[in-house]
């Protein structure tokens, strides 16, 4: 049976291995335990953590449920999943802060910052990205969320964040539960009509990037820049 939190060493506690050695020395399952502060019978903190994250897959699998789903998991409870929950929107919202400030002139770079949220989705999302004249980010924009195969939306739904905010800049992107990003027949019609559309309103399309997942042999994203489309 793995040792409880208390029959550690005082240098293998969590809370005083992050305070000798910084949080960034602590593991998934060691924040996790100082998170949740205590187990349950049986099963330390840092246990507990270690099967909550296995259990889903990945942190940001852990971070797209909701709080009915997510206080199912034995040892949570409605208060705890509602805090864990709070933690991780704080997350997110702290990397939007920084995605503002930063010159999203590469499809990477939009990787880079939206993958976490989007890449292990179950279902597709449509987002509109807007930029000012510094390619700084003003604001990013759910169109649609569809099924697990496809986002269904019109180009006016598209560009009316776009013309509504008097956007100087716009990417699209979406990501593909697969993990696969490479473009679908309706992908490569819809960026075609963007492409279009923007061209005779005058509004500058970036790009339109899909959001996938590392894999062998591949890229963890498409560009239709970089392939040309655009």
């Amino acid at each position: 049976m793995e040792p409880m939190i208390r029959d550690l060493s005082s240098a293998d506690r969590p809370r005083e291995k992050m305070q000798r050695l910084g949080v960034r020395a602590l593991s998934n399952e060691e924040l996790m335990a100082l998170f949740l502060r205590t187990g349950i019978v049986g099963k330390s903190a840092i246990q507990l953590g270690r099967e909550l994250i296995q259990h889903y897959g990945s942190l940001s699998s852990l971070g797209q449920l909701d709080v009915n789903e997510l206080k199912k998991f034995h040892g949570l409870g409605p208060g705890k999943a509602s805090q864990l929950i709070a933690a991780f929107e704080l997350g997110r919202r702290v990397a939007l802060e920084q995605v503002e400030k930063v010159t999203l002139d590469s499809p990477q770079l939009l990787y880079d910052h939206f993958a976490p949220q989007l890449a292990h989705l179950n279902q597709e999302k449509l987002m509109v990205v807007l930029l000012n004249t510094r390619l700084h980010m003003d604001a990013a924009v759910e169109i649609s969320s569809g099924t697990v195969s496809q986002t269904l939306a019109h180009p006016r739904e598209i560009l009316h964040p776009v013309v509504n905010r008097n956007a100087y800049a716009f990417f699209l992107m979406h990501n593909h539960p697969s993990g696969d990003p490479s473009p679908s027949n309706q992908d490569l019609q819809l960026t075609t009509r963007i492409r279009d559309a923007s061209e005779l309103m005058q509004i500058r399309f970036i790009d339109h990037v899909i959001i996938g997942r590392p894999g062998a042999g591949r890229s963890p994203y498409y560009s239709f820049r970089e392939s040309g489309l655009i």
